[in-house]
């Protein structure tokens, strides 16, 4: 019986070995083509337009450079990567004899990147998985990251895929906006409903996940930052995070803020494995100047 495992063993890892795999995601993990590329996995930027010029995330528009624009008050509109650029490169992969497309975009709640991956591979005749994780950013990032090394290490697709919905169905984003006219501005939000917010000084926070299909949604509302990092934290608890939990706190150009909800969660959750970093474009484009966020997952 023991052989008889080994031998399975084996062969999976055989046909792992044999399988030439392309992993692919896009720019809503905050990284740019070669700084992905030096872990083997393949990033499509998203496009922003400033309504004059479109741009390449994280290509040929830093996150420096958006939040220039935010302080310009310009109107910035995310979108997918353009189709032509999809399509080159799984016509690539595909003359490169790479049998299987692994591919985790930003999540279908937010874009249509992952429909347009899979209806391109299908019309190339190639294998895609296209995995929804539901949300976008760090998650986005180890969820590709983590596929790969399954796959690497012997893994089948059915296992592969209880990891991954063991790390999608522990994973909330958190986002709590400053700047609700660049929500307004971004469509988002009403300008009646961001003037009436902001009248009342009401601190809205968002979430998303598999709860909201990963759809923006209105987690709560708060007088305060202070009580609002409060609900966040009283979430936290409430979802059973411990130290098996990765924890990233972001910001668009909000550091001190940011660092005082890192010491309030690592008090908090001891620990925990927690860091601060700058927003992602593609949230920061919508949520405007001083937005903070909290994503949160199990590290499986």
């Amino acid at each position: 019986m023991v052989f008889a495992i080994i031998f399975v063993n084996i062969k999976i890892l055989m046909r792992v070995k044999q399988m030439k795999i392309a992993y692919v995601t896009d720019s809503g993990t905050g990284k740019s083509i070669t700084e992905l590329a030096k872990d083997g996995i393949i990033s499509i930027p998203l496009q922003i337009t400033d309504g004059k010029t479109t741009y390449q995330d994280m290509e040929n528009f830093s996150k420096n450079d958006c939040i220039k624009a935010l302080e310009e008050k310009k109107v910035l509109m995310t979108s997918q990567p353009a189709y032509g650029l999809i399509e080159e490169c799984f016509t690539s992969l595909k003359e490169q004899g790479f049998d299987l497309i692994v591919a985790v975009p930003i999540c279908n709640g937010l874009s249509g990147t992952g429909s347009t991956m899979t209806s391109i591979a299908k019309n190339l005749g190639m294998r895609i998985i296209c995995i929804d994780s539901y949300t976008t950013y760090v998650v986005q990032e180890y969820l590709v990251k983590r596929i790969k090394k399954a796959y690497e290490d012997g893994l089948d697709d059915m296992q592969i895929m209880m990891i991954v919905d063991e790390i999608v169905s522990s994973c909330e984003t958190i986002v709590i906006p400053r700047d609700l006219e660049s929500l307004a501005r971004g469509g988002r939000l009403t300008p009646l409903a961001a003037k009436l917010l902001k009248l009342l000084r009401i601190v809205p926070i968002l979430h998303l996940g598999r709860s909201t299909g990963g759809r923006i949604d209105v987690y709560d509302k708060t007088m305060t930052l202070r009580k609002a990092i409060q609900v966040v934290l009283n979430h936290m608890k409430e979802d059973g995070v411990d130290s098996s939990y990765h924890v990233a706190i972001a910001h668009t150009n909000d550091v001190p803020n940011a660092e005082n909800i890192y010491h309030q969660i690592v008090d908090t959750f001891p620990s925990i494995d927690a860091e601060v970093i700058s927003l992602c474009n593609v949230v920061s484009a919508q949520a405007g100047l001083g937005c903070l966020a909290l994503e949160y997952f199990k590290k499986i």
